[in-house]
């Protein structure tokens, strides 16, 4: 599918009586199956990780949806104010909703999140009947945070300083309904280290795939690492999005 056959339009949406921002890359593949970006703390829908895979996805027959969060790229809201993981799980929850309000996408939906945007998707993942999974550097309980250390994918943002009550998480108990998930993370993070990647691992449901990266970095800065993620996540969403059979059991054994 070339470029030709793709469609690229921005939608605002609501919630929480703030405006968000987004971009659908629509392939002209009829009801396609849609994935959802999440990206990182201080980062936005532009990231370049994002554009590839929308891109790459939308090549495979996939819609991708990317998105700024609140307080976040051209999204509504005060960062520091409106900044946390249950609001952020609301804005991915809005966003589903409007993608499944539209005749031209199908039902199956994807989620993907890079660092704190993996922690969303993880949070809300069964709530939303994902169908797949990526997560790349995403932490699963927030020591690191408390530390202020940021939870971006950008390596020169700033720390974090939001208040105690609201930087504290644990989606631990959450991981044992997540299924079909394909978990990325830099063996050198020094932001989330890779046991996050591990655990998120061994409790989740099959089928699942580990790909740890040698050498890699928290955002993931080694343009090999960046070509493979690509690569691997778009077949990930392909093999479970696509390769199904009516009844919706997968072609391909994991």
């Amino acid at each position: 599918m070339s470029e030709q056959d793709t469609n690229i339009e921005h939608i605002s949406f609501s919630c929480d009586g703030l405006t968000l921002y987004g971009f659908l890359h629509l392939p002209a593949t009829q009801q396609p199956p849609v994935v959802i970006g999440c990206h990182g703390l201080y980062s936005s829908s532009s990231s370049p990780k994002q554009i590839a895979l929308a891109e790459q996805c939308n090549r495979f027959g996939i819609a991708y949806f990317r998105f700024d969060h609140r307080g976040c790229g051209d999204s509504e809201g005060e960062f520091e104010k409106v900044t946390s993981l249950e609001a952020r799980c609301r804005d991915l929850i809005a966003a589903a909703d409007i993608l499944k309000n539209r005749t031209d996408t199908g039902d199956q939906i994807g989620l993907f999140g890079s660092s704190m945007g993996g922690t969303v998707c993880l949070s809300v993942a069964s709530r939303l009947g994902a169908a797949a999974i990526v997560t790349f550097a995403a932490p699963i309980r927030s020591q690191i945070a408390e530390n202020d250390v940021e939870l971006s994918d950008q390596s020169n943002a700033p720390g974090i300083y939001l208040d105690a009550a609201r930087r504290r998480f644990d989606i631990t108990e959450r991981l044992s309904d997540i299924h079909s998930a394909l978990i990325f993370h830099g063996d050198a993070d020094d932001v989330v280290p890779v046991s996050h990647a591990e655990e998120i691992y061994q409790l989740a449901q099959k089928p699942k795939k580990k790909i740890i990266q040698e050498n890699g970095d928290h955002p993931m800065s080694n343009e090999g690492h960046q070509l493979e993620f690509v690569r691997e996540t778009a077949l990930w969403f392909e093999q479970i999005l696509i390769a199904t059979d009516p009844h919706g059991q997968l072609q391909t054994i994991f």
